[in-house]
């Protein structure tokens, strides 16, 4: 019958017969299951496929290295340097005893500590545990993806086949399919809260909103094939609270959002992300913030308090550390959130490279850019934690009295032992040393703006007050001698 048929109509109709089929198979084994919040295991099985398909390229790799005597490279995990957690006025009387053998309270000053702070400069330069956070994270294996190992040359025909092949599966297939239904989550996102805005309040609306945006979020997780290990989720965030994550990836909210309800909090954008905030905020309470209004710090911090007080709101969302970071460590967090006195639920993300990389380097590519090469890596996997949730202490009175049945008038001498309050930013360190410990991330003092900015005068002067503590201390005490 198609035979019969002009060219034309015969691609006309080979072409709209694909389209359905392509949208019947959306409809049945990706829209309904988000609907529902349920899944065949078809990712699952994917994902056991690939990394089968992965070892035994790694391995025939690093068969073919040796067989051409190459060196293997081997990723530094740990740094290239080794340090160990020592203070300045250790290593100065390390360096003093090695040079000159005088101890440390011998003179005030003495040439050799120049040594101390030449060297600690040096390896900073050669090992910036800043800097690299920064960068890609360099992966054991090979993914098929790019060269995210130097052991990768020309082994063989078949593993370059099978480079080629992954390349027509990835932009032939996954990013036609993903494109499609990232398509089709916006338009529901968008869609289905603009109704949903237009009914009264009250649990109706709530509902019907809750599952709108639930629906949508996983819709958008399946388009990047994304596939998630959820933990402990008796501990997810509830009303009245704030949940505090580290941050790898813009998709980050959507890891959070498709397993939780959540009010976002943003700065007001334009174009394509202006029209879905403006649907968005119809339907649920978020929280955006004019470009004027971001750098004031007692607005911002009052119309958080003024959300969170309010304990039939949703929970806020918020990535205290300011900027992406390469899902190896987790850096300083910002204390403004951790001020307004409100119970923080911290969530810990930790993500797999071997499937594609999460990290946004901001700095190297543009948000089209990164949404290009997360729809075209194999998926996106990674595990959420959800930690019991932490308050900031506050100063108070404990009585530790004498607990002895024998001698019951010794109950009437108890001893007052004061607690120190918890400031904002021990609160926000005790948080942040949660997560990075869930997640198996490196915990960083350092702030996350170093990424585009010059390292501040404060930590400077604070290793010159060190020294000239150590150095003032030991004139006095021999002054008092």
């Amino acid at each position: 019958m198609f035979l019969l048929l002009p060219f034309d109509s015969l691609v006309v109709n080979l072409l709209g017969i694909s389209i359905t089929v392509l949208f019947t198979l959306l409809l049945v084994f990706i829209i309904v299951p988000a609907i529902f919040g349920v899944s065949f295991g078809i990712r699952k099985v994917y994902m056991k496929t690939l990394l089968k398909i992965f070892q035994w390229a790694t391995l025939r790799i690093e068969r073919g290295a040796k067989e051409k005597n190459h060196p293997l490279y081997k990723p530094y995990v740990n740094g290239i340097i080794a340090k160990e957690p020592t203070s300045l006025e250790e290593e100065i009387k390390e360096i003093r005893r090695s040079g000159s053998g005088k101890a440390l309270d011998a003179p005030e000053f003495e040439l050799s500590d120049i040594f101390y702070f030449c060297r600690k400069g040096i390896e900073t330069i050669m090992d910036d545990e800043v800097t690299k956070r920064f960068s890609a994270e360099e992966l054991e294996s090979w993914n098929l993806l790019s060269r995210t190992n130097y052991n990768f040359q020309y082994i063989s025909l078949r593993l370059t086949v099978l480079w080629g092949l992954g390349v027509l599966i990835r932009y032939c297939f996954l990013l036609p399919l993903r494109i499609a239904l990232a398509f089709t989550g916006i338009s529901l996102l968008v869609t289905g809260t603009t109704v949903v805005g237009y009914l009264p309040n009250g649990r109706c609306k709530e509902f019907l909103s809750k599952h709108v945006h639930l629906m949508c979020y996983r819709i958008c997780v399946r388009a990047l094939t994304a596939i998630i290990t959820y933990h402990d989720r008796e501990n997810r965030p509830r009303n009245g609270g704030i949940c505090v994550a580290n941050h790898t990836s813009p998709i980050d909210v959507i890891i959070l959002a498709s397993d939780g309800y959540y009010a976002m909090v943003g700065q007001v954008h334009g174009g394509l992300m202006g029209v879905i905030q403006r649907a968005m905020v119809k339907a649920c309470p978020h929280v955006w913030f004019e470009r004027s209004e971001v750098k004031d710090r007692h607005l911002v911090a009052k119309r958080l308090t003024e959300h969170v007080q309010d304990k039939s709101k949703l929970p806020i969302l918020i990535f205290p550390e300011g900027t992406c970071i390469n899902n190896t460590s987790v850096m300083m967090f910002k204390k403004g959130s951790f001020e307004i006195g409100a119970t923080v639920y911290p969530v810990a993300i930790k993500y797999d490279p071997q499937f594609g990389d999460a990290f946004w380097n901001s700095s190297k590519y543009g948000m089209v850019t990164y949404l290009l090469r997360m729809m075209t890596s194999w998926a996106i996997v990674c595990s959420v934690w959800y930690l019991p949730p932490m308050t900031r202490q506050v100063s108070k009175v404990t009585l530790a009295s004498v607990c002895d049945p024998l001698v019951p008038l010794l109950l009437l001498s108890s001893v007052v032992s004061p607690q120190p309050e918890e400031d904002a930013v021990q609160f926000a360190n005790r948080v942040k040393s949660a997560i990075a410990r869930q997640g198996g991330l490196v915990d960083l003092l350092w702030d996350g703006g170093l990424k585009r900015e010059k390292v501040k005068d404060a930590f400077k002067e604070e290793q010159q007050k060190l020294y000239s503590k150590m150095i003032v201390g030991n004139h006095e005490d021999r002054s008092r001698s």
